[in-house]
């Protein structure tokens, strides 16, 4: 089968792109797969698309680029297909508009798959007949604004599944939203299995790695090893990634004397060979749509200390045998956790072995064949099946309620 990928940006780096680029790649080697990114804001991407996957863009925004579009006066002008209560919505215009409208008129594929709302919404208005639909979610119903949710009521039944990335996140959706006739399925993220030696248990570094942002609460996980510190001031604690939060935490480890001990140690990629120099992994997020550091942990070795948060700890840990999960924003159950691994060689150990297997369900070969049934199973029953009430549902819900909204602003756009 041909399966046609719709990213905002494949050139960026971001747990999106990389298994967005795990999948096609993995697909590719049964199928025909291409990546279209919406924006190229770069010369190579970042992550390896593989030599089967084909990899173009619509909009060039690269400024050193003969083909740059910056300049277009349809840049600069505010999109009118794209919802503007999506997250993204300030980085589209009417050329995006027109670009998505263009390539999804053309698209010769069986499946289309959009990876963030704002696209879901473009290919449920804009992608040809005959086409199989999925949008996949890779946040959560319930990070969505309530302008966003009464977007996607209107527009996702058009669509043949939508995906998430946890089976909580696809309750939610089922029991919240009205899409009649639309798969609703539950298929993770993906973690390729690192080409590196695994960690040995024996390491006494804590690591943890994701945006130095508020969601992510590295202020506690700061606190939490100023306990472990003065239990076991021989083990160390890593922090990787950037982010607005940095100054924030570098205050904090110098007001509680941790600058020998907890280092703010930016960026890195790969992040592989930096888990693997670890015994203990830690997240201590608010939320987390999915968990991809956990899973990239977990392949290389690392039992890991996660707060229970809402959605994906829960389901990627087994609580006690390859991890530890602890209630949300309890600083002293956080560093108790990492004690009780520190302090026992052998149950660490033993978790990371089991941890190693157990993440191995993560990998993009048990992902993409689950993809690769449902895609077949939609395409079997013919895509945009229904499509008549489904397509008369989407029109009277939402932000599109009435007949000409969309229809008009799309005009307008084709006709610029």
């Amino acid at each position: 089968m041909h399966i046609s990928f719709l990213i905002h940006n494949a050139y960026g780096i971001g747990g999106t792109i990389r298994t967005t680029y795990n999948t096609a790649r993995t697909l590719a080697e049964q199928h025909d797969v291409e990546i279209v990114s919406v924006f190229r804001h770069r010369d190579e991407p970042v992550f390896d698309p593989g030599s089967k996957v084909t990899l173009r863009h619509l909009v060039d925004i690269r400024k050193n680029s003969p083909d740059y579009e910056g300049n277009d006066p349809r840049y600069s002008r505010p999109a009118r297909v794209f919802p503007y209560t999506e997250g993204r919505y300030k980085q589209y215009s009417e050329l995006t508009d027109l670009r998505v409208a263009e390539h999804l008129a053309g698209l010769e594929t069986d499946v289309v798959v959009g990876t963030r709302p704002g696209l879901n919404c473009h290919i449920a208005r804009e992608a040809r007949r005959g086409i199989v639909r999925v949008g996949q979610e890779h946040l959560t119903l319930s990070t969505h604004s309530k302008g966003l949710k009464k977007t996607l009521r209107g527009l996702y039944p058009r669509l043949d599944a939508v995906t998430t990335v946890t089976e909580a996140d696809a309750r939610t959706y089922r029991r919240q939203m009205r899409l009649p006739g639309v798969r609703v399925e539950a298929v993770p993220n993906s973690v390729p299995e690192p080409g590196i030696t695994p960690a040995d248990g024996t390491g006494k570094w804590v690591v943890a790695a994701g945006r130095l942002a508020p969601v992510k609460r590295y202020d506690l996980l700061i606190k939490a090893f100023a306990k472990v510190v003065a239990q076991r001031p021989d083990w160390r604690l890593r922090i990787y990634g950037g982010g607005t939060e940095r100054d924030k935490l570098r205050a904090l480890i110098d007001r509680l004397g941790l600058y020998n001990h907890v280092f703010l140690m930016g960026p890195a990629n790969p992040l592989d060979p930096e888990w693997a120099k670890g015994s203990i992994a830690a997240v201590t997020s608010s939320l987390e749509s999915f968990g991809m550091t956990i899973v990239e942990a977990m392949r290389c070795g690392l039992p890991v200390v996660s707060t229970d948060c809402p959605h994906g700890p829960g389901e990627i840990i087994d609580d006690g045998v390859d991890g530890r999960l602890v209630p949300v924003g309890d600083v002293n159950a956080i560093a108790g956790a990492l004690l009780d691994l520190i302090n026992n060689d052998e149950l660490r150990q033993r978790m990371g072995g089991a941890a190693l297997a157990n993440s191995a369900r993560f990998d993009p070969s048990q992902v993409a064949g689950r993809y690769e049934a449902l895609f077949s199973d939609l395409m079997s029953r013919g895509g945009l099946r229904g499509s008549l009430h489904r397509t008369r549902g989407a029109l009277l819900s939402g932000v599109y309620a009435t007949k000409d909204v969309g229809r008009q602003a799309f005009r307008k756009v084709r006709a610029a």
